[in-house]
């Protein structure tokens, strides 16, 4: 973690400690991030699961979990409603995935009984640092949504510019990604960049400036920019990446991530809260970026 990176995350520090409920609690990375996080002042946590499974791991990798509390859960189903019932009643301020699948998180957060299904779209947001670079973007939708229509993006560009704005981006640049940069009615990615840029201009999206159809090279890169001779406040500069569907969106925040220096930390939005559903692959300071993430929001 370098010395930047830490001055990020201390300024994503919330007044007050949030508390966090994790399903199956039994993640070791999982388990290291919110003891890191809960040292550096962020989150309490409610461990929902197998109590002497979860013992057991924090136990052998030497994790002091004294300080959290317990819920004891007879199988992963049943520590996911735990968890989002934690969420519901107040008990807890954030939902966190640990080892379970991430739809079995999803189906106990969105369920109509008792769930904290919000009143729209349910949308990830990844928030992207590089420490070389200094910079920080945020990516959308890697995750949840697939094929997003333009209705879709337009919920997903608000989504995105939420947690932008929470993290002090007052007029974040949104980038809807193609292949090219002109208007081509046989590529939807294009029409549907084309009219982002109306509908922002018209007042319909609000709190933030689009400009498209860009390439990624353009939204990233101010030398790349200069020499295709495009201008415009969100040409090298942009602040959030819609991507047309997930299949690109999740790919170019692995290479990032595998070929680059960037630190990954991401959230659903959309719910009555954040939710956390890092992979299991991902580093413990990817899930402690995450954890301050959420508590911005």
């Amino acid at each position: 973690m370098t010395s930047e990176f830490e001055s990020i995350l201390l300024s994503m520090k919330p007044k007050k400690m949030r508390t966090v409920a994790i399903a199956a609690a039994t993640d070791v990375n999982v388990l290291q991030s919110v003891i890191n996080a809960h040292k550096m002042g962020f989150v309490n946590a409610i461990l929902c699961g197998d109590q002497d499974e979860i013992k057991s791991v924090s136990e052998k990798n030497n994790l002091d979990i004294s300080d959290f509390e317990i819920i004891h859960c007879s199988d992963e189903l049943e520590s996911a409603r735990t968890a989002v019932s934690c969420v519901r009643s107040g008990r807890a301020d954030i939902l966190m995935k640990g080892l379970i699948h991430t739809a079995d998180v999803l189906r106990a957060a969105l369920n109509r009984e008792y769930g904290i299904r919000g009143d729209d779209i349910l949308s990830h947001v990844s928030v992207m640092y590089s420490p070389s670079r200094k910079r920080t973007l945020f990516l959308t939708d890697i995750a949840m949504v697939m094929y997003p229509d333009l209705e879709t993006k337009v919920k997903l560009i608000k989504n995105a510019v939420s947690v932008a704005r929470h993290m002090g981006v007052d007029m974040p640049r949104v980038a809807p990604l193609c292949a090219v940069e002109t208007l081509n009615p046989a590529m939807q990615a294009t029409v549907d960049a084309s009219e982002l840029y109306n509908m922002n201009q018209r007042g319909e999206i609000c709190e933030c400036v689009v400009s498209g159809p860009v390439g990624f090279d353009i939204a990233v890169s101010p030398d790349a920019a200069r020499i295709k001779g495009i201008k415009g406040p969100v040409a090298g500069n942009a602040d959030v990446l819609l991507f047309d569907n997930i299949e690109a969106g999740n790919n170019t925040l692995k290479a990032m991530v595998q070929f680059g220096d960037w630190v990954f930390g991401g959230i659903i939005v959309g719910a009555r809260a954040p939710i956390i559903v890092n992979s299991r692959s991902d580093s413990d300071i990817s899930k402690l970026f995450s954890i301050a993430c959420a508590c911005i929001m």
